[in-house]
């Protein structure tokens, strides 16, 4: 018996392979574009409890801008991502520079704040970029063969520059003096000022990874979303960052990191269960959530006590 389930479980995956290797590549896919985004929302929790609502407009602009340079202005695609990241990152620190840390200590304004930018951003990219989606170029065309099936490069880009951005994030945070800073900070922000740590300018710093990583993924993004960028995929890519950041436990890299990707295995899994009604994907993510929650609440890696941080 048990060989015969043995046999009926291979004739099953032969049968399904491609449906298998299509769930496989889109949870590594979005799984990794969710991480880097979830990455830097969660370190600027976690460093400052700031729930940055317009993190992922700020990918959406990114997207427009490589979207400008590289395919209106004929700019060389690897220059067009780096000023778009740079410049992003350079107004995610002026945003919380000049706005948010005048209202930080108050929760509910940096929530209507961050919000209100957001939706100023959307209102801004159509007269600044024109109402119809944009194209943005993949950083790599083709497709490698992998274990017999073609396996697009972008993805495996997509893949290698998420698992390098968090290890790069992981190697500051913990062999850096900025590292030591930040997780001071994010302790305890009181001592850590008596400490002669700059508060302020650690939290601008962390604003600013955290939104240059987002940046990072407004090049990844729209290759998963018909190789555009529109004025409402912050909306779509904000709503399961949130979910993701709270599944992992508010504050947490790590259970943003894996978070990340169980989202995105429910995502494929539905997708690919059910093509037809591919956008139920995004309710079954956050009914995932909801389970989640219902059984430990402070998320997959968080903590229900204040000094635990990051």
């Amino acid at each position: 018996m048990f060989w015969n389930a043995r046999l009926s479980l291979l004739d099953w995956l032969r049968a399904n392979s491609a449906m298998i290797q299509q769930i496989i590549m889109l949870t590594l896919v979005k799984g990794s574009t969710y991480a880097i985004v979830a990455a830097g929302l969660a370190l600027i929790y976690g460093v400052g409890r700031i729930v940055n609502l317009a993190h992922t407009a700020f990918l959406m602009l990114a997207a427009y801008l490589i979207s400008f340079l590289a395919v209106s202005s004929g700019w060389p695609l690897a220059p067009s991502i780096a000023v778009a990241v740079i410049g992003t990152g350079v107004l995610g620190l002026l945003f919380y520079r000049f706005i948010v840390d005048r209202v930080r200590e108050h929760q509910a304004a940096v929530l209507l704040i961050t919000i209100a930018v957001a939706m100023g951003i959307q209102q801004l990219m159509p007269l600044l970029f024109g109402s119809l989606p944009r194209p943005v170029p993949l950083i790599l065309e083709g497709a490698w063969p992998i274990l017999g099936f073609p396996v697009p490069k972008q993805y495996v880009l997509t893949l290698a520059i998420a698992v390098g951005f968090l290890v790069l994030l992981w190697l500051l945070l913990a062999r850096t003096k900025m590292g030591v800073a930040v997780r001071a900070v994010a302790q305890d922000p009181e001592v850590a000022g008596l400490m002669g740590i700059n508060v302020s300018t650690v939290l601008m710093i962390a604003v600013g990874i955290g939104t240059a990583m987002a940046a990072v993924a407004g090049a990844l993004v729209p290759a998963m979303e018909g190789g555009s960028v529109d004025q409402y995929l912050w909306l779509f890519q904000l709503l399961m960052v949130l979910v993701i950041v709270v599944l992992g436990g508010l504050g947490s890299l790590k259970g943003s990191f894996i978070a990340a990707f169980f989202v995105a295995f429910v995502q494929a899994l539905v997708s690919a269960v059910f093509p037809h009604q591919a956008y139920l994907s995004y309710a079954f993510a956050m009914v995932a959530m909801v389970v989640v929650l219902a059984v430990r609440p402070q998320g997959l890696f968080g903590t229900l006590f204040e000094e635990e941080r990051l």
